[in-house]
């Protein structure tokens, strides 16, 4: 099933902090993901000034628990830095289906 996840950081003073101490170990944690073949995507979410303020992922997990379960070892869930996390059930295209 694929799921797009955009999880969006806190808007206090120490949310860029929190980011980049976790930033690390979620890029590894993508990079193991998307040789699973887990992860299609990803992207930080830039504000007007490009100062990162969240993620996209496009992920593809058996089912929503799936996914909810690998959140609970996400870096930047876990380092409190993704404060509102929306997920939608999506549909590629066909050019992208694989």
């Amino acid at each position: 099933m694929k799921f797009m996840l955009v999880g969006r950081d806190g808007a206090d003073a120490q949310a860029l902090d929190r980011r980049m101490a976790a930033r690390q170990a979620h890029i590894e944690m993508c990079d193991k993901m998307k040789a699973q073949g887990t992860l299609s995507y990803a992207a930080a979410i830039l504000d007007d000034s490009e100062k990162m303020i969240g993620s996209i992922l496009i992920c593809d997990f058996p089912t929503r628990q799936d996914l909810d379960n690998h959140l609970k070892e996400e870096p930047y869930v876990k380092g409190d830095v993704w404060r509102d996390i929306e997920i939608k059930t999506i549909k590629p295209g066909a050019a992208f289906a694989n």
